[in-house]
């Protein structure tokens, strides 16, 4: 049997491989991750790649290119995604439990309602928390680096070192940006995106600001 990988927006297909006779849920599973391995080793571009709803359980996705790609209910339990580029990607209710994210772009992806494993912190009414944090001196936000000292934090940063231990190990297991991208979507599943943790100073306070303000209403 032959699968094609469609382009989301055009149906244009942006890679063919032939699968075995066996379509069990698992073997299936196995095949569809081998032909995407298949096709980031091809070097076939499956940006806005068409995934929604795809079994990729386990599977080999190290360093794919896979901005802008519809993951919409992908099982990604125990997928390898490290080094991925996941920018823009539709993550909306994917299973991402025990999946290998170290150093994945996760930058503007969507992370509404994906399962996270349980070993991401919550951080209680994080956007306030993070915002309070980052105000509390005029020397306490820096975005030019992750921690300049142990005061002084970006926003990623501050998320990690506001989990306590548990942020900590999550930053050192996967890196600073995809920790805290799982901390905020893990804290406030109602997020639609993740921030940017590569903006300036002023734009990052900014949609904090917003973000805590909007947080402290629904809360009344």
């Amino acid at each position: 049997m032959q699968i094609e990988i469609k382009h989301r927006y055009t149906n244009a297909v942006l890679f063919t491989a032939e699968l075995g006779s066996e379509f069990d849920r698992a073997s299936f599973a196995i095949q569809l991750g081998q032909a995407i391995r298949q096709a980031v080793n091809a070097g076939a571009d499956l940006t806005d790649a068409y995934l929604r709803g795809a079994n990729l359980a386990g599977a080999d996705l190290r360093g794919a290119d896979l901005r802008g790609a519809n993951l919409t209910d992908a099982d990604l339990t125990r997928a390898y995604l490290a080094d991925a580029d996941l920018t823009r990607a539709n993550l909306t209710e994917a299973d991402l439990a025990d999946a290998d994210l170290t150093r994945a772009n996760l930058t503007d992806a969507y992370l509404t309602r994906a399962y996270l494993t349980d070993a991401v912190p919550i951080i209680p009414q994080i956007h306030q928390t993070v915002y309070a944090a980052a105000t509390a001196n005029p020397d306490a936000f820096d975005m030019s680096d992750w921690h300049k000292c142990d005061t002084t934090h970006c926003r990623a940063g501050w998320v990690t070192t506001l989990a306590g231990e548990a942020g900590s190990k999550l930053e050192t297991a996967l890196g600073p940006s995809v920790a805290a991208a799982l901390i905020y979507f893990k804290s406030d599943p109602s997020m639609v995106r993740v921030p940017d943790f590569q903006t300036t100073n002023e734009k990052a306070l900014d949609d904090m600001k917003a973000m805590a303000e909007a947080e402290a209403k629904s809360c009344l």
